[in-house]
């Protein structure tokens, strides 16, 4: 029988391992900070030390006050409360058809823009604000995986002859292909027409440096893309923006996100924040990484009988490639990769388990293309060796699968 092959990590972006000193913090917190934050006696003051120092640290890192950042159970949650924040409870749900439509018996609760290639966080709430009364524009990338200022631009033009469009939402990275998105650039055009940019940046905190989302009015971070704890994030807005409760019951976080706060996994994001500072340096040290990965899955690609194809011809974040394999399924590779020690993945970790292809890359390439992806992600643990001996392992899965492609 053969010993198990020495696990290779190559899914940073479906989350991080937690760094030590984050792990370190979280233990230190749990003799000290066990008590209910919101309680005003001494325990409850000592553990709502952790959830402000967490407040702090996020607001260095994305450059906004900590008076105006809000703690979420993660991600998803920011992105919904961003999204949720500038539309008011609409009437009977509209017909979702097309640029999802309008009750007839009323007007349009406002209009919201999204590309087609956000994070299923955004694209859901953005088809649930739809049913709601809320006009919703979609924007369509292009197939490098850019969504181009000038597609916003008239998207929000077409939606503003049908409702005040109240706010746009784009990525700063992309999650699949690592495509890096024209934010300065979206940022002005929202505001010379009147409107709020959000910016779901889980994917660009730690990786790339603050330029990646300026301009933006709504800025979505997520602890465990940065080697923070899981089950928390955050939502920092401009000051003035007004948000809206997306859960009711009580008073924590001004009333904007109800319920009992992690001090725990508080204390873990502030180091996971402080660290992700410098940490774009590092990142862009992944780069020469990334590019030797490519090029060896493509030679290898190659001997088998498929080279692969990149998704995503756009600049990208350093340490991210998207693959189309001819001939192969991507889950199926995840699969067989998996079976070597090698972990990757076919799309979004938030759809995993679906049948459907990548919508991502169904929306830039088609989804013939879509089903033969796959993305590997490095990060700051990733060693040269690890590459070559994962394209290795990519050469052995290939051969075997060779007689047996897609459909088979």
């Amino acid at each position: 029988m053969r010993p198990a092959a020495r696990a290779i990590y190559l899914d940073w972006n479906a989350t991080t391992p937690p760094h030590p000193e984050v792990l370190a913090a979280m233990q230190a917190a749990a003799e000290v900070a066990w008590a209910n934050p919101a309680s005003v006696h001494g325990p409850g003051r000592r553990a709502r030390a952790f959830v402000e120092q967490a407040r702090e640290a996020v607001a260095r890192l994305t450059g906004f006050d900590a008076r105006d950042v809000v703690l979420t159970s993660g991600g998803t949650e920011a992105n919904n409360l961003a999204l949720c924040h500038a539309f008011g409870e609409a009437g009977t749900p509209a017909a979702a058809a097309g640029e999802a439509g309008t009750p007839a018996s009323r007007q349009p609760q406002g209009a919201l823009v999204v590309s087609r290639i956000e994070h299923p966080s955004v694209t859901r709430a953005a088809e649930a604000l739809a049913a709601r009364g809320v006009h919703v524009a979609w924007v369509d990338p292009e197939p490098s995986g850019r969504v181009a200022p000038e597609a916003i631009a008239a998207a929000v033009d077409r939606a503003a002859a049908v409702a005040p469009v109240r706010l746009v939402s784009l990525q700063a990275v992309n999650h699949e292909t690592g495509v890096v998105q024209p934010i300065a650039e979206a940022a002005a055009i929202v505001h010379a027409r009147g409107a709020r940019l959000h910016v779901d940046a889980v994917q660009a905190v730690g990786r790339l440096p603050p330029e990646a989302w300026v301009g933006a009015d709504l800025v979505s971070v997520a602890a465990h893309k940065i080697r923070g704890p899981k089950g928390i994030g955050a939502l920092a807005v401009r000051p003035g923006i007004r948000l809206r409760p997306v859960l009711l019951g009580g008073a924590q976080e001004r009333g904007l996100r109800p319920g009992t706060q992690d001090p725990l996994a508080a204390a873990g994001f502030a180091v996971a924040a402080l660290r992700a500072i410098s940490a774009p340096a590092r990142y862009a040290a992944l780069a020469p990484l990334r590019d030797r990965l490519e090029a060896e899955l493509v030679e290898v690609g190659r001997a088998a009988g498929a080279a692969p194809i990149r998704n995503g011809d756009e600049v990208r974040a350093p340490h991210v490639t998207n693959l189309s394999w001819p001939g192969w399924r991507g889950d199926e590779l995840c699969a067989a990769l998996d079976l070597e020690g090698v972990a990757v993945s076919s799309g979004s970790a938030c759809s995993a388990g679906t049948a459907e292809p990548s919508p991502v890359l169904t929306a830039m390439l088609g989804p013939e293309r879509a089903a033969s992806a796959v993305r590997f992600s490095i990060g700051e643990d990733t060693t040269e060796a690890d590459l070559i001996e994962a394209a290795r392992r990519v050469a052995r899965v290939l051969s075997r699968l060779r007689s047996f492609p897609a459909g088979s």
